[in-house]
């Protein structure tokens, strides 16, 4: 990563009408994925399940992707979870940042996966792959999301067992935080897949919808229109047959100028 050492060096560099943050934390969870964490300007707002332009400087140019911001519209700091690509013009030199080190970010949040989205329901299901999970991050742990849905089932499914850790990182961060677990209570439910290995839930989870065995696992009727929302954010096929299996049983998209049944992030889908 060529970002200078000193925020002021690095801010001379940066172009006008950006932030510039610095990491406070990275943990690596597998040879794919990792998350980090970095200061948040006051002046940022954003609603819980949107995402953000982050960026490096590589070279004398700024290279930005788009990254769903995994904390909640409360937290201090901004939290990103992110799959590390070898060649990615920016993830190959993500991967590599370290407390300390200097992250650029425009000052304009945006995204479809947000509350307002939806039209009020009793149901809230959230459908991720991958590091599709982060938008949901951010949303689990907005006490909002409790107040508007009696029930959230997170579902998130990866390759491999391992894949899943920071899911499961966020369920129990949720259990021992004091305001959270009073606030979340029994309400949220998890439910993780494997598509590769041998594990308790296995498959895709269109997969396990279609032939039943995920509302069977989680004692669920099927989708009702009337009571039931989704939000969807993953691979690119996911999002298309998820999509076909929520408009299927009734539901009907929305966006942030038309709420409906549930809505799908597509900023991540070349």
């Amino acid at each position: 990563m060529n970002a200078p050492a000193k925020k002021e060096d690095f801010a001379v560099q940066a172009p006008a009408g950006v932030f510039v943050e610095t990491v406070t934390s990275v943990e690596h969870y597998t040879d794919r994925l990792f998350r980090f964490r970095m200061t948040r300007p006051k002046e940022f707002r954003f609603r819980s399940g949107e995402f953000a332009m982050i960026g490096l400087m590589v070279g004398d140019k700024p290279i930005y992707r788009a990254y769903s911001i995994a904390s909640p519209a409360w937290d201090e700091e901004l939290e990103f979870f992110s799959i590390k690509v070898p060649d990615g013009p920016l993830t190959s030199h993500l991967q590599g940042i370290k407390p300390g080190d200097q992250v650029l970010m425009r000052k304009k949040p945006t995204g479809t996966l947000v509350l307002d989205a939806l039209v009020p329901g009793r149901r809230l299901y959230m459908f991720s792959t991958g590091t599709g999970i982060a938008p949901f991050a951010s949303l689990i742990r907005d006490p909002e999301t409790f107040e508007k849905f009696e029930e959230v089932i997170l579902t998130h499914t990866c390759r491999d067992v391992a894949e899943l850790k920071y899911g499961f990182d966020l369920v129990d961060e949720i259990r021992n935080h004091e305001f959270l677990n009073e606030v979340v209570g029994n309400k949220l439910r998890h439910y993780a897949t494997v598509t590769r290995e041998d594990y308790s839930y296995k498959g895709r989870i269109t997969d396990l919808m279609n032939n039943g065995k995920f509302f069977a696992d989680l004692g669920l009727q099927p989708l009702d229109p009337v009571i039931d929302r989704g939000m969807i954010c993953g691979s690119t096929a996911m999002l298309k047959d998820t999509k076909e299996i929520l408009e299927a049983a009734g539901l009907t998209e929305g966006a942030n100028n038309k709420p409906a049944e549930f809505v799908i992030e597509r900023a991540f889908v070349g």
